[in-house]
């Protein structure tokens, strides 16, 4: 399918093109490990694909702090976002920050979501890019920005959909309420056909469809229950359009059913792959998927979805330190950073390719952290 420029480039599918040729490069499936190397940095590899790890490349500004990294995204120019939840008391914070490929800081924005920071998208307009950002917690809304950090829009819970109690429209929610009434919107993809969508990850479960203008038109799902059947979901976390096929279709990270499922771009559904951990998000380069597990973990597929191996697993920890698979009462890896491993990865909540093939990972951690694999010959 050919696509519009203006409909095609968004954080998700603008490097289609420099990641032609990765499937061509692909060989057996091989588990990650650190590897011994002169660089003073461990290396990850799956087959003969190999990263070189840096955990500490984004170097924030001592006036600002971290509270909570969630989403990453890359522009076009090669500069890279990313969002954290921020706190709600630091209203003069930013929630979004921007940095060159050596981790420098160049400008930050979107003071507006602190206290909510969670998703993050940048997507090409014609001959302008646009930074696309959700927020939960009291600050429940998604918003549109120049990348310069000029807010161009914000909207609120689509009550015409009738699924959300009333004021959830409102804010401040200094109540916070949670549960399938209410609305705490995870992230976007961008339809080939013109608008997007929006999972409603963390409230009513459901993904909602937007005109270009943030308008609603209609939404799809419900919440899975007991039964776990397929075109349900328990926390619909991450979404992408998965155009690898003759079909576009809709690939949704349904978290807490440790699933991923496909969508035709009307809603229905078409297949789901079960045995991930809690996938957390999507993202493709050429035939190559890219999803990260907030249990410690990056997983590659290729092209007919098998899965290739994992990068930086640390799951077996991870998973011991939260019983149940589900527990936040006990996760003390997650704030406790003299427990990180060099080479592994504690909670990877989103996770992208740039034109190069290296990958920049998000973690879900109480003091921020933004890692870099830089893609090896």
């Amino acid at each position: 399918m050919s696509l519009p420029v203006d409909r095609r480039w968004s954080r998700r599918q603008f490097h289609r093109a420099a990641g032609a040729g990765v499937a061509a490069s692909l060989v057996a499936p091989h588990v990650a490990t650190a590897a011994k190397t002169d660089s003073p940095r461990p290396v990850l590899a799956v087959g003969e694909r190999r990263y070189e790890a840096n955990h500490d490349w984004a170097q924030l500004p001592d006036r600002f702090t971290w509270q909570t990294t969630h989403n990453v995204a890359v522009g076009g120019d090669g500069l890279v976002y990313v969002i954290h939840e921020g706190r709600l008391g630091q209203p003069e914070h930013p929630a979004i920050f921007v940095f060159d490929a050596d981790g420098q800081y160049v400008r930050s924005f979107g003071n507006e979501l602190q206290g909510g920071g969670h998703g993050l998208e940048v997507r090409r307009e014609g001959s302008d890019e646009f930074v696309y950002a959700t927020a939960y917690q009291q600050q429940r809304s998604f918003a549109k920005f120049t990348t310069a950090g000029e807010l161009v829009w914000r909207k609120f819970a689509p009550m015409e959909s009738g699924l959300y109690a009333e004021g959830e429209d409102v804010l401040p929610r200094a109540d916070n309420p949670w549960g399938r009434d209410r609305f705490h919107p995870t992230n976007f993809a961008f339809l080939p056909t013109g608008g997007f969508l929006l999972a409603d990850g963390y409230g009513s479960f459901r993904i909602h469809r937007f005109d270009d203008d943030g308008n609603w038109l209609s939404c799809f799902g419900e919440p899975s229950g007991d039964a776990l059947a397929d075109g349900t979901f328990n926390t619909p976390h991450g979404i992408w359009i998965d155009d690898r096929g003759d079909e576009p279709l809709i690939a949704v990270a349904d978290r807490a059913n440790k699933r991923l499922q496909w969508f035709t771009l009307a809603g229905e559904h078409r297949r789901t792959q079960d045995g991930f951990l809690l996938p957390a998000n999507i993202d493709r380069q050429g035939e190559l998927l890219l999803v990260p597990d907030l249990f410690g973990r990056l997983t590659l597929l290729d092209g007919a979805n098998n899965v290739l191996g994992h990068l930086g697993d640390d799951s077996e920890r991870i998973l011991a330190d939260a019983p149940n698979g589900q527990s936040k009462t006990n996760w003390t890896i997650r704030g406790d950073e003299s427990l990180w491993r060099p080479g592994k990865f504690v909670h990877p909540h989103d996770a992208c390719f740039d034109a190069d093939g290296n990958i920049y990972v998000a973690e879900w951690v109480h003091s921020g952290r933004v890692a870099k694999l830089t893609r090896l010959a």
